[in-house]
């Protein structure tokens, strides 16, 4: 196990840290399209989420990646916001170009990885509103958000250890930081898409 000395914080400590203020801004654009009045709004926001999951889905695969977070390839969520797709009766998207993920070097890709990752803790609430409001559930729906199998908790804290016992340079932890920020980004531009939202909002 990697031991963070004093001068070299955690990499999850310092990307929680440095993508703060884009996380906040991006909390808020979710809540602002109401992704829970209906079905069909609910639906908008599953659009997004496959088109996301879709981006990243080689990483879950890649043999790098796997060699750091050994249960990586149980972390996917693409079929799951599929099968809601298909439970809400919304067509599943075709993108167009290849998914951003692919041919992503090791650290920008880490960094997409944390922004998925961490979506799951925050989906905790998202999933109790799926729940109570449109009486949704980890068979039916809402799948892309129900939590993993063992809890949110211990899978992130694995996740976590991965990252801070990743090895990565300053310089290499400087491109997890860029790449969490364009992943962050990115979930931001596919849900103004999803809602027809005027523009592409940035979040910078």
């Amino acid at each position: 196990m990697t031991i963070q000395s004093p001068s070299q914080p955690s990499l999850a400590l310092r990307l929680k840290a440095e993508t703060a203020p884009l996380h906040e801004k991006l909390d808020r654009l979710v809540m602002s399209v109401d992704p829970f009045g209906n079905r069909g709004n609910y639906g908008r926001f599953v659009t997004a989420q496959y088109l996301f999951q879709r981006d990243i889905e080689s990483l879950y695969g890649g043999e790098a990646y796997a060699a750091l977070i050994p249960d990586l390839a149980t972390r996917p969520r693409l079929a799951a916001a599929e099968a809601d797709l298909r439970d809400l009766g919304v067509p599943v998207p075709v993108a167009e170009g290849a998914p951003l993920g692919e041919g992503l070097a090791l650290p920008e890709g880490l960094g997409w990885l944390y922004v998925s990752e961490g979506s799951k803790l925050g989906a905790a609430f998202l999933f109790k509103e799926a729940g109570q409001r449109l009486g949704l559930d980890e068979n039916f729906g809402a799948r892309n958000l129900a939590a993993p199998a063992d809890g949110r908790g211990a899978a992130w804290k694995r996740f976590v250890q991965a990252l801070d016992g990743s090895g990565l340079s300053p310089a290499e932890q400087d491109r997890t930081v860029a790449g969490a920020a364009a992943a962050f980004e990115r979930f931001a531009v596919l849900l103004a898409r999803s809602y027809d939202l005027k523009g592409e909002p940035s979040l910078a």
